[in-house]
């Protein structure tokens, strides 16, 4: 799950099937009940035909937390962090951060860093078709160093400048479960 709708959507599979939703958050569901096995297969029918997957075991459910850690950072929490990544992540997660990126890169063939990256940068499009914030702005609030290298990492990950990527029709965005 990646967004407030998709919650909404689990939540509400979740109680069409008779189970007490207690919290759903971003991958990760809390109920009730204990023993869900009487609506399991319906419940996993459902969600998969609208396209979620249960995770269950130990190591996806450790990448899943560190793509909604992230996702959550870049697009709702930008403003809060004031420490770098790798203790952003081993703080919530209470593992050292070499155990995690060694897990992520080998399940995700990609680096935390590059994942980062590409959420940031999905920020900049959706921030530039907006079309309400200068560059300078999308830069400060993104805490990129500076213009320059927001625009070098731009055009590094989309192979299109921030003005020319403003200037299409197309804008090439993609959904944040496809990064």
């Amino acid at each position: 799950m990646v967004c407030s709708r998709c919650k909404m959507v689990v939540k509400s599979e979740l109680e069409r099937v008779g189970l007490h939703v207690v919290s759903v958050e971003l991958g990760e569901i809390d109920i009730e009940e204990t023993d869900i096995s009487a609506v399991k297969d319906s419940l996993l029918q459902a969600l998969c035909a609208l396209g979620f997957d249960i995770i269950t075991d130990r190591k996806s459910k450790t990448i899943e937390r560190i793509k909604n850690l992230i996702i959550d950072l870049v697009q709702h929490k930008n403003d809060e962090i004031n420490v770098n990544l790798s203790d952003y992540l081993s703080a919530h997660l209470l593992q050292d951060y070499s155990a995690l990126s060694n897990l992520f890169s080998e399940v995700e063939n990609t680096t935390i860093e590059k994942y980062h990256i590409l959420q940031k940068i999905e920020k900049v499009k959706e921030l530039l078709m907006y079309d309400e914030l200068t560059l300078n702005e999308i830069a400060f609030q993104l805490h990129y160093s500076s213009v320059a290298h927001l625009s070098n990492q731009f055009k590094k990950t989309t192979g299109f400048s921030p003005s020319y990527f403003k200037k299409l029709k197309d804008n090439k965005r993609k959904t944040i479960e496809d990064l």
